[in-house]
Parts: C-alpha cells; sequence; structure tokens
C-alpha cells in the first residue's frame, strides 16, 4: 500500500501527534511519503490561469506542485492533515489547494482519483474542526474521491498535547488506532467505489465539456475529457 500525507503545518503539534498515531499502524504495510507545508508548497497561486489555458506544467510553482501530485496520484491513500485556524484548514493547506483547481471536475479531473480512499485529520480547540475538513474535502470530492473518512476532535482543554488530559489524548488516540486498522484490513487491489454523488458532478461537467466543445473545439479541456473518451461511452471509474 502507498500513502501519501499532506501535513498542513511543519509544526509538530496536535494535529501532528493525532496523525503520527494514526500511521504507526500502517507502517509495517505501507510506503509513506509525506509532505509538509508551507516547506513543500511554499508559493501561492497567482490567478494566472496557466493550468487551465495552456498546462499545469507551465505552473509557476510547478517544481512544487507536480511533485506533490504525481505523489497522490501514485498512492492507494491520501491523508490530510489541519488544525483549525480561525475555522478554516491553515492558510498553506489553502494555497496548495489552489494549485489543483484545474483538477476539480469541472476542468481536468484526473484518472486515478475516481477510486481513491482520503482520511482526513483535524483538530481544535473548542469548535471549527469540521468547517476546517471541509475545506479539504471540498477539494477531494471534487477531484473525484469518493471514500472520503473524516476524524475531528474538539481538545476543549489545551492546544499543548502534554497539557491535554491523558484520558482525552487516549480516546482520540484510539479512534484514529481503530480507523489505521480498518484501512489495513482494506484491498487496496480493488478502487473504492465511486458514489452517486461523485457520478452526478462528473455527468453534469460531461455535458457542459461538450456544449464548449460545439463551440470552441480546440478548448483545452474539453480535449482533455475528448481523449479520455469522457465525452464518449467511457467512465473513469471502474465498477467493482
Amino acid at each position: 500500500m502507498k500513502i501519501t500525507v499532506i501535513n498542513a503545518s511543519e509544526k509538530k503539534g496536535v494535529t501532528y501527534r493525532l496523525k503520527e498515531a494514526f500511521l504507526d499502524k500502517l507502517r509495517d504495510c505501507a510506503d509513506i511519503t509525506e509532505f509538509y507545508l508551507p516547506r513543500d508548497c511554499p508559493g501561492f497561486c497567482a490567478g494566472c490561469i496557466t493550468c487551465f489555458s495552456k498546462s499545469e506544467k507551465l505552473c509557476k510553482d510547478a517544481e512544487y506542485t507536480q511533485k506533490i501530485e504525481r505523489a497522490m496520484l501514485d498512492a492507494d491513500l491520501l491523508v490530510f492533515t489541519s488544525p483549525a485556524y480561525v475555522f478554516h484548514a491553515t492558510g498553506a493547506m489553502k494555497a496548495m489547494l489552489d494549485h489543483f483547481g484545474y483538477r476539480w471536475m469541472p476542468h481536468r479531473p484526473a484518472e486515478e482519483m475516481f477510486g481513491k480512499r482520503a482520511v482526513i485529520i483535524t483538530q481544535s480547540l473548542g469548535a471549527g474542526g469540521k468547517s476546517a475538513a471541509k475545506d479539504m474535502k471540498d477539494s477531494l470530492s471534487w477531484w473525484g474521491v469518493s471514500s472520503i473518512k473524516t476524524y475531528s476532535f474538539r481538545l476543549l482543554s489545551d492546544v499543548v498535547w502534554d497539557k491535554i488530559p491523558e484520558k482525552k489524548r487516549a480516546a482520540m488516540t484510539e479512534k484514529l488506532v481503530s480507523a489505521a486498522n480498518k484501512i489495513k484490513k482494506t484491498d487496496h487491489n480493488r478502487p473504492a467505489r465511486c458514489n452517486i454523488m461523485t457520478k452526478l458532478k462528473f455527468y453534469a461537467a460531461r455535458m457542459m465539456q461538450k456544449n464548449l466543445g460545439k463551440r470552441n473545439p480546440e478548448y483545452t479541456d474539453y480535449n482533455y475529457w475528448k481523449n479520455n473518451g469522457w465525452t464518449g461511452s467511457k467512465r473513469p471509474w471502474k465498477q467493482n
């Protein structure tokens, strides 16, 4: 099994400890690649639309984004982690996700994403963990990922790991260990099932691309869909 982890912070705090508890149960059976933000993707999307109109390989930050994308496409499991900063994922995570707007369903989704599984881990002092998770889940689901498990924790005590009551730390850790054990038992040779919402997004985007293609047969996104056979009978998901 291959796992790619996107850490929304370089800080080794509570989120890091939770993520490590999850990964520790998988290290003996998985090849794990990790990225830490902003170190591994320091640039902000400039909104130049080069990735949309020409190629993602021409992005000013391609030296970073292409490494991350390759690792995500090669992985069986994606793990996204972020603490909640003012009810949202970190700015570094948002900056990275912005770079992959071209992979959203209405543009050029990668076929590999439709059978992938993902886990999101967030934590907050009080509220905000779920909305932080949504920031990441929005991109994952619009990339084509159907199987997304979210684990969001409310600390309700302190934001320093060693100051959190031992009972609370144990409860959070046990939940992630249980999640990891389920992942371990999963047959990753079989793709995750593509759910109805993902298919509806695909068919809506397909209709849009066919209409755009009629107006401009040279449109970049339309040609991508056409070359993949998606404007015809081919679909990016595989039936289990």
